[in-house]
């Protein structure tokens, strides 16, 4: 039996250079850019392949299914196992103290954006797949290593994937937490559109809704040295970094907040709903006042949409675009998390009441709806990843779960997440190391590689 464990760390030196190297590709979503064979844009298509030609170099069966994603195989069989990352990453943000698109090594950590979401993990599948083949491991079913452009702006890599390649009987996504995860929420996104009567001249906050608002600015048309006094005090007493500076007659209100993933939003600090919370106040605007008692609370108990389901715990929901232009034009995008056991016609029925009590200029409008992922607990995939998971990281506690991100495994049968981030990981290093969709993202060396061991050991495990 190979310990994988030992195998992994052979490889260290040479996937950190692989690694390196993918990091370095900007591939973020371009749709001005778009093509056929790169309908995502240059980066994401340079990414792909860059994957394609590693896995050519290393002797494996590949294929570029038309931009949308990548497959690289090994084994035979009639039946196939799938291992799905991605190779798209989120805005670079700000507020990073390292170079985001350069892999930098400190303290057994490695930061980078997408060393976690998802590069690192798909890095670590493909070298799970070569550690396989260079220990000339027979397998009874193939395994495919599918790689996706477009995960963080809709999948639609994966649906294109689902219609045109080979769809695995089952598998796993390294695109979150250990152990196994069988359950993921829905996700919805819900648009207030229409037009605002409001004070504001105009407001464009947010780039993505599964990203809390970090930063964000408002422009104004009067300002004085009492409101000055205002803005100041409302920083001060929620513990906010801001500014104000001039435009010609008007002001620009900034307001510096946290980042964080969607599905976390308590971890981020929404700088837009501050402002509005603010202008509401100070200048007795209805519209920011209504925007912000409705979007406040991150489980959306003022509209009446806050739930908790048996498996997957509360609801969460996170305004993550807020667009407001000077002719009153309004959207706001709003993220929401949803447990499988909830009912997606009351959430929007919330908003429309909550809307309607407020006599609210906007209007509650459903933009898309990912139903959950929920795969039996007790099935024979998530029984043998977690006894895989158990031998290589000595964890016996830790259960099962669900998780509020969605993953690629939303969009297969009988797939789950499967890592990379481990529950009782130690911090070793006094450096602040953020997660995905965060400043600084980064995950420690050592975690990456017993996560390549496992993913080995979870494919020599399902294809028997």
């Amino acid at each position: 039996m190979i310990n994988w464990m030992k195998e992994a760390e052979k490889y260290k030196e040479q996937m950190i250079r692989d690694l390196e190297g993918l990091i370095a590709i900007p591939s973020l979503r371009n749709d001005a850019q778009a093509k056929e064979g790169a309908p995502f844009g240059e980066g994401p298509r340079q990414a792909l392949d860059y994957m394609l030609t590693l896995a050519e170099k290393n002797g494996f069966d590949s294929e570029d299914v038309d931009g949308y994603a990548g497959v690289i195989r090994y084994g035979e069989g009639d039946e196939s196992v799938g291992v799905l990352g991605h190779l798209d990453i989120v805005p670079l943000g700000e507020g990073w103290t390292k170079e985001p698109l350069s892999l930098t090594q400190e303290n057994g950590y490695m930061f980078g954006l997408g060393v976690l979401d998802d590069k690192g993990p798909a890095m670590a599948g493909f070298y799970a797949l070569k550690m396989l083949k260079d220990n000339h491991v027979k397998l009874n079913k193939r395994v495919l290593l599918i790689l996706g452009c477009d995960e963080e702006s809709g999948m639609e890599c994966m649906d294109y994937y689902n219609e045109y390649g080979e769809v695995p009987q089952c598998g796993f996504v390294p695109d979150a937490d250990f152990p196994a995860t069988y359950g993921e929420k829905g996700g919805l996104h819900v648009l207030l559109q229409g037009k605002a009567r409001t004070k504001i001249v105009k407001m464009e906050a947010g780039t993505r809704p599964n990203i809390v608002i970090g930063k964000a600015e408002l422009e104004m048309a009067e300002w004085n040295e009492e409101l000055q006094k205002q803005f100041d005090f409302y920083l001060q007493t929620n513990q906010l970094e801001g500014s104000v500076s001039e435009q010609g007659d008007h002001v620009i209100l900034h307001i510096d907040g946290v980042f964080s993933h969607a599905a976390e939003p308590y971890n981020g600090v929404n700088a837009a709903l501050h402002l509005l919370n603010f202008v509401g106040t100070a200048y007795d605007d209805a519209f920011a006042r209504h925007t912000y008692e409705m979007l406040r609370d991150w489980q959306g108990k003022p509209l009446g949409i806050d739930q908790y389901g048996a498996y997957m715990g509360f609801l969460t929901m996170n305004t993550g675009i807020i667009s407001l232009k000077e002719d009153g034009t309004c959207t706001i995008t709003i993220d929401i998390r949803y447990p499988n056991d909830a009912d997606v016609d009351q959430i929007m029925q919330g908003f429309t009441n909550a809307c309607q009590a407020r006599n609210y200029d906007l209007t509650p409008v459903m933009e898309s709806d990912s139903r959950p992922l929920f795969v039996d607990p007790n099935s024979a995939l998530v029984n043998s990843l977690m006894e895989v998971y158990r031998t290589y990281s000595g964890d016996e506690f830790s259960p099962a779960k669900t998780i509020g991100g969605g993953t690629y495994a939303r969009k297969f049968e009988n797939f789950v997440a499967f890592g990379p981030e481990f529950p009782n990981s130690e911090k070793t290093t006094d450096a602040f190391v953020g997660g995905p969709h965060q400043r600084d993202e980064g995950i420690k060396l050592e975690d990456l590689l017993k996560a390549t061991a496992i993913y080995a050991a979870a494919l020599e495990a399902l294809t028997k």
